[in-house]
């Protein structure tokens, strides 16, 4: 096939991306950046970059349109004319196109989500707390929606999982040009301020283009504690305050922020960065102290400030504004406390009597980030009890708009992240705590591993002894296998407080992660609540227990249907267990973000939940590249929050709970077919003799180990002959990257045509909202796979028998996808998607392609015992990270 003119290029690419039904302003952003990008490869890249990057450009989308063999080969052929040079250039201005394409996507999505803010008749229940409040007040009456609302909890848990591509310094050059595009959006067209920033804005691109997109090498633990920390500092810390607020307008109405709120703070912020240490040598019991010290200074810096300028706005003169006398005591107290700072306060507020408390109350916020023990607070709780005082004495003046106006999100701010920001959670694995044990019980001198275990519940107490039992008060434990395993950490907590030393208080919290272990669940859980540690913990918590499921093992161990299936049963007997034992149970969902590892859309996920296993309070893992979509833009973040605790609220109404249970009974034939008949097509490849190697030479697995993603090693320490070890995250990110995306479907097409009923089928898709999801998140799974290329990745190996296997499973899966899910493409039912995968595959292609080219002469070297060629490494991890940008999830 001959190659396109320019002329003819030109029009195909033309013709692809108006026939995409993009809204007319993202269109204009889409032409302005990219044009804008176009300049920039013209400027600054060598010569005849731009050209290629445009010839590629057309040849894949021409072989994405076609689809004939003649259009695919030409791609293909164009990707490896390219010298390796040229290639990783190219490569790069592929991923620089797709950090501005997912930043024109986001900024549209915020657009969006501004036009329909606060319209009702926009939203449906599941959309925000308010609407979800409605619905569940039609149900169960107000007061027992009013009850469940005030006792709502979403505890996110940000994890410090390598599955963030891009560097931090991309993030922040993107952050910048956000910021540029908001700008835009007021500026007059064709003026001055439009030419300035559009000026600004090929300036922010140049700078991508020009930042290394890779990290020379791997972060620390504590660099990946200061990058979690920017999220806080950038959204969440006014984020989520301003939810409540939104929250309590929408229930109260016009006399909302004149009276006290409704809303109590239903968000509890936890983190692993620096606390888990499963499998990571480098976290230490000196990172974990570290990690919560980076994030007390984080947020006493950001009380401080916010208590300083609410502080200054309450010039409210005590003729027009009488103190209280509890306000008159606390201002006393304070004096004496700090008399020359109240002395200076004084003089500029002489009649001013709550400006001068909240500004004193902020010299103690400061003096409690330097640990000034003469004037800091201790707990707060106590700072909270001083702005209350403050609140209802600006209500009794009357002042109520000061009262529960700024002053009350502080008070928000400080109830949600207190002294300590993040809920810093220790996670180890229980073979580490029986091999500590094990030295400890036989006495003699205690290892070098047996020591840090210790070390870090000293750890631990020193928290909590500044910071609070909330602090650092969880402690998980991994492959949980045995009411031994939870009772273990009891046991080294008082080896390790011997001598005189502190027992940390302990919410000791099982991970079960296996298929057999989801099983055992219920069983285990029945053993360790008759241990006396536990005992008396469940005593002091009001019977409250925390039970953690891994997402990601039991896919990798099961297959991702059967997994589904094994989690939707641990759940609902877990629940079961905890009701007839009068137990408040709180399930942990270790999601990640890629399907093959519990991820999409969470409120969904959360409404197809088993009853009574939600019951108000929703707690998962956030990470890698989710962390920054959900959570890096602030009206993002606000609407994630603000649907998850919607979700959650939603999910104990009656009629919820009884289509989940009704609709598990219906079809419950149907899922014992389907889980066999997933889990037995599974085995077949994965338990087939030579499978460990073939996966590791037809994916890029040994390579994205040297990306330097996060401070955790990929794998456990097993060779390339055993999966048993190899982490989640690299066996949905390898296949992820071969553009199979095996992890997130294999054996749902077997499973399906094992039931064979597809009128049944489709009413199950109807009806039972697990097997939406199922389908829903399968179906975009497959629409980002691409089957030609993924025969690509396949011809690499040399089986050819597990090759087919591979392909015959896809083609089965996705012809059963469309037609449950009605329809005759993959996503017809979810247009708006559907819109953006087809929007970036073929650019996707184009660094498939190049990966590719880069894997075969890696393989050919090895294969000649040659040694690789760097070049051609630094292809492939370009080419990685490009794609991970381009698919926007990895692991």
């Amino acid at each position: 096939m001959p190659e396109l003119t320019r002329t003819e290029a030109i029009d195909l690419v033309g013709r692809y991306e108006a026939g995409q039904e993009i809204p007319e302003r993202m269109r204009a952003d889409v032409r302005r950046l990219g044009g804008l990008l176009g300049r920039v490869l013209r400027e600054s890249g060598s010569p005849g970059l731009y050209e290629d990057v445009e010839r590629l450009r057309a040849a894949t989308i021409q072989a994405y349109t076609d689809e004939t063999p003649e259009a695919f080969a030409k791609a293909a052929e164009i990707a490896d004319s390219f010298t390796v040079e040229r290639s990783a250039e190219v490569a790069r201005a592929f991923t620089v196109y797709f950090h501005l394409t997912n930043l024109i996507e986001e900024h549209q999505r915020v657009r969006v989500l501004r036009e329909r803010d606060g319209r009702p008749e926009r939203e449906d229940a599941a959309d925000s707390v308010a609407a979800a409040f409605v619905r569940l007040s039609a149900e169960v009456g107000d007061d027992t929606a009013l009850a469940r609302l005030q006792a709502l909890r979403f505890h996110p848990v940000f994890t410090a999982h390598p599955t963030e591509a891009r560097r931090s310094a991309v993030s922040r050059s993107i952050r910048r040009l956000a910021r540029l595009l908001d700008e835009l959006d007021i500026v007059l067209r064709n003026g001055a301020d439009e030419r300035r920033t559009e000026r600004r804005m090929i300036e922010e691109i140049d700078t991508l283009w020009r930042t290394a997109p890779l990290r020379p090498e791997k972060p620390s633990p504590t660099d990946e504690v200061r990058s979690i920390m920017e999220v806080f500092d950038e959204t969440l810390y006014t984020a989520i305050p301003h939810v409540y607020r939104r929250v309590d307008d929408a229930l109260q109405g016009p006399g909302a922020g004149s009276r006290a709120p409704i809303v109590k703070p239903f968000v509890r912020v936890g983190s692993w960065v620096g606390g888990d240490r499963d499998g990571n040598p480098f976290v230490t019991a000196s990172t974990t102290r570290k990690a919560a010290k980076i994030a007390s200074e984080h947020i006493l810096l950001g009380l401080e400030r916010t208590a300083s300028r609410v502080g200054r706005t309450l010039t409210l003169d005590a003729a027009t504004t009488p103190p209280s006398p509890e306000l008159l005591l606390l201002l006393q107290r304070l004096v004496n406390d700090d008399e020359a700072a109240a002395l200076e306060i004084s003089k500029r507020s002489p009649n001013e009597p709550h400006r001068r408390t909240l500004l004193l109350i902020t010299r103690k916020i400061a003096a409690t980030s330097r640990r000034d023990a003469t004037i800091a607070y201790t707990r707060a709780e106590d700072l909270v009890a001083d702005l209350r005082t403050v609140q209802e004495s600006l209500a009794q003046a009357p002042a109520p708009r000061q009262a529960f106006g700024h002053l009350q999100q502080l008070i928000w701010q400080v109830e949600t992240f207190g002294f300590h920001l993040t809920e810093l959670e220790v996670r180890q694995h229980s073979a580490v705590h029986a091999k500590a044990l094990a030295n400890l019980e036989a006495g003699g001198p205690r290892s070098e591993q047996t020591l840090e275990v210790l070390e870090v519940f000293r750890s631990i107490v020193s928290i909590q002894q500044k910071l609070g039992p909330r602090a650092a008060g969880r402690y998980v434990v991994s492959f949980t296998q045995s009411a031994d395993d939870l009772a273990a950490v009891h046991k080294l907590a008082a080896y390790a407080a011997e001598g005189g030393g502190s027992i940390p208080v302990l919410d000791v919290v099982p991970l079960f992660e296996t298929f057999a272990d989801l099983q055992a669940a219920p069983r285990i859980l029945a053993e360790i609540v008759e241990h006396p540690a536990f005992r008396e913990r469940l005593e002091q918590t009001d019977r409250r227990l925390e039970v953690m499921l891994g997402y990601s093992d039991s896919s990798k161990d099961v297959g991702p249907v059967a997994a589904t299936l094994a989690l939707y049963e641990a759940q609902a007997a877990i629940a079961a267990w905890a009701q007839e034992n009068r137990i408040e149970l709180t399930l942990f969902h270790g999601r990640g973000g890629a399907l093959g590892r519990g991820g999409g859309p969470a409120n969904t996920a959360i409404l197809g939940q088993a009853p009574q296993s939600v019951d108000g309070r929703f707690k998962l893992t956030e990470q890698g590249e989710v962390i920054f979509a959900r959570y890096g833009d602030p009206a993002i973040a606000m609407r994630h929050i603000d649907q998850v605790a919607a979700a959650v609220l939603l999910a104990s109404a009656p009629s919820i709970e009884h289509r989940n249970r009704d609709a598990a009974q219906r079809y419950a034939e149907a899922a014992a077919t389907m889980d066999a008949a997933s889990r037995e097509r599974f085995f077949s490849l994965v338990k087939a003799p030579g499978f460990a190697p073939w996966f590791a030479q037809v994916t890029p697995m040994e390579e994205i180990g040297l990306l330097a993603l996060g401070s955790r090693p990929a794998r456990r320490g097993l060779s390339v002959e055993s999966l048993e070890d190899l982490r989640a995250i690299p066996w949905v990110f390898a296949w992820t990257q071969a553009r199979i995306n095996l992890a997130g479907w294999f054996g749902l097409g077997s499973a399906l045509e094992a039931v064979g009923d597809e009128a049944m089928l489709q009413r199950a898709y109807d009806e039972w909202p697990l097997f939406r999801t199922l389908i829903d998140n399968v179906a975009m799974s497959l629409a980002k796979a691409d089957s030609r290329i993924a025969q690509r990745y396949l011809d690499l190996g040399d089986r050819d028998d597990l090759a087919q296997l591979v392909m015959d499973e896809l083609m089965l899966t996705r012809s059963w996808v469309i037609r449950v899910a009605g329809g005759a493409e993959l996503l017809e039912n979810r247009p708006v998607l559907q819109r953006a995968v087809k929007l970036r595959s073929p650019y996707v292609d184009a660094l498939s392609f190049l990966q590719l080219r880069a894997l075969r002469g890696l393989r050919d070297a090895a294969a000649t015992g040659a040694p690789a060629d760097p070049d051609l490494q630094r292809l492939l991890l370009l080419s990685v990270s490009g794609v991970a940008a381009g698919l926007q999830n990895t692991g």
